[in-house]
């Protein structure tokens, strides 16, 4: 199971990324990869109660990939993290399925309090460099969140937002109409 875990993180990369010349590369120089696979074992930890070793462990993987993945985390199958540096993913986020994430992506909370403080991405969601969530919002699925956007309120299922703060621009079918109109 564990490996082909990361299989199929390895295909993930190679099918988000047109510059993943071969496997070897994606298992062997990947960031993102690394900090997913980082996190699995930290939030292993942390589900077993091993709080200290987990947050240990991504601290670590923090300092080698410069991604950090609060173990806490839910996030679900084939994330891709795309030139990872500065991705930030809170406590209490929720991540779905083949999610991908460019650089500089904040997840982030927008309360001191020990509640649901972070987003919740649906399946499919890509979100933009430099892009920043905030707070207990979803984006639903297949939504895009252009990059360099603040997003602090809901995204509906399939729309794209852009700005500060982010607006909707249309759905995913009607900006590739534009592109290619």
């Amino acid at each position: 199971m564990v490996l082909d875990t990361i299989k199929e993180d390895v295909r993930t990369a190679r099918t988000k990324d047109p510059a993943a010349r071969s496997a070897v590369t994606v298992a062997l120089l990947y960031s993102g990869v690394h900090a997913v696979w980082g996190y699995r074992i930290a939030h292993a930890l942390w589900n077993r109660g091993h709080r200290f070793s987990a947050r240990f462990l991504s601290q670590v993987v923090r300092f080698l990939t410069g991604i950090e993945i609060h173990p806490a985390a839910e996030i679900g199958r084939r994330l891709f993290i795309d030139h990872g540096a500065g991705v930030v993913i809170g406590e209490t986020a929720e991540v779905g399925d083949d999610v991908l994430l460019y650089h500089g992506v904040t997840l982030g909370g927008d309360s001191m309090r020990r509640e649901k403080r972070h987003p919740t991405l649906g399946d499919g969601v890509t979100v933009g460099a430099s892009a920043t969530l905030l707070g207990d919002i979803v984006v639903g699925e297949a939504a895009s969140v252009g990059a360099g956007s603040v997003v602090v309120e809901d995204v509906p299922p399939g729309v794209t937002v852009t700005g500060v703060p982010a607006e909707p621009t249309g759905d995913v079918t009607q900006v590739r109409q534009r592109r290619s109109g």
